[in-house]
């Protein structure tokens, strides 16, 4: 197994508002604009960092994504686990999962009845495109290029309860079962954490479930209906909304996706709640796939690049996006949730990973 190469470490600095989030990154991308774009899995905002030297980041500014696209509620969390960017769209997605009840350690009785317990917070069922002008997050604007097009922010079609892509997933023979008997996502159950964007195409990434130690990419393409509405297109000659990719990650689920070329890089973790070491994988020329697939190291399409260095009880990785740095164009910045306290230099402000891609 490549060790990892540690190239650099990158300095996130929030306001003074926002310790909370140091310890909760769950995603991140950066821009061609030069900022970085960050959520936490417990907030209903996504935070943009701007360069203000040379591997620090700054200017800190929270954007409420409720004055972009219409949540279900203004309390419920999104759990943000997924974040990608297509010129001039910044995607995003909640992680579409259920929890069960946590005990607090004070009341054995009622502990034993949180435990039976399972919630579900409707704005977890969110995917989202929001436009980027001049480092900004816009509702709608003619397209700086092409004044006759318009952008807009838009999600993906909202049911009652869910969305359409959780419907469309119901009667599915691998996810089916697992929205219909919906398990927790700290179970093996249904848990959306990674987002890559090709244009229209978007690739889900499923920390659960796993099958059989296979995890699974979900592909989907998505159309403007009106303005603030996407719905999912029909994929290839058969009218399916969706194409499956199943990967032999070793067991883990993925934990973040991103494009670099023709590949997708896959963060990948262990499902559930358990502790283990993150590794980094490479799913060649996914662009081409076409229909459900199945990879696996020994077919030569999923490589492994490397470990990510495994501190139990911390520095749980979560975001991962292309970052050069240090004269090196082929490198990605890694950001944590539960990061290690080390990391903290000051009560704002955490260090980021930045390690070369090994191909």
């Amino acid at each position: 197994m490549p060790n990892p190469f540690l190239l650099s470490r990158v300095l996130l600095r929030f306001n003074s508002m926002s310790h909370d989030l140091l310890t909760e990154l769950s995603a991140v991308t950066f821009t061609p604009d030069g900022n970085l774009w960050i959520a936490s899995d417990e907030t209903l905002t996504v935070e943009r960092l701007s360069p203000i030297e040379p591997c620090v980041f700054g200017q800190h500014r929270a954007f409420f994504l409720g004055d972009f696209v219409e949540l279900f509620n203004q309390d419920d969390e999104i759990d943000i686990e997924g974040m990608g960017y297509a010129n001039p769209y910044l995607w995003l997605t909640g992680s579409h999962s259920t929890k069960r009840g946590k005990p607090r350690g004070k009341n054995r009785q009622k502990d034993i009845q949180r435990l039976s317990k399972i919630k579900t917070d409707f704005n977890r069922y969110l995917l989202a495109r929001l436009p980027v002008v001049d480092g900004e997050l816009v509702k709608s604007c003619p397209h700086p290029a092409n004044p006759d097009e318009t952008l807009t922010a838009a999600c993906l079609q909202k049911t009652e309860n869910s969305n359409i892509l959780i419907e469309a997933l119901k009667e599915d023979s691998h996810l089916g079962p697992f929205i219909t008997f919906p398990l927790p996502s700290k179970e093996n159950g249904l848990d959306i954490e990674g987002l890559a964007v090709h244009g229209d195409r978007v690739f889900l990434g499923f920390r659960g479930p796993v099958l059989r130690g296979w995890a699974i990419i979900l592909e989907i393409e998505v159309a403007q209906t009106e303005p603030g509405v996407l719905t999912l297109k029909e994929m290839g000659t058969q009218g399916r909304l969706y194409n499956k990719h199943f990967l032999d990650l070793n067991g883990l689920g993925v934990r973040e996706l991103c494009l670099h070329g023709d590949d997708l890089l896959i963060l990948a973790g262990p499902t559930m709640h358990l502790e283990g070491a993150m590794r980094v994988f490479r799913l060649k020329r996914v662009l081409e796939h076409c229909g459900d697939s199945m990879s696996d190291t020994e077919s030569g399409d999923l490589q492994v690049l490397f470990d990510l260095p495994f501190i139990l009880g911390a520095d749980h990785a979560e975001g991962l996006t292309l970052f050069p740095c240090l004269g090196q164009p082929d490198a990605v910045l890694v950001v944590y949730d539960s990061a290690d306290p080390i990391r903290k230099i000051e009560s704002n402000a955490i260090y980021a990973d930045v390690f070369k891609l090994i191909s």
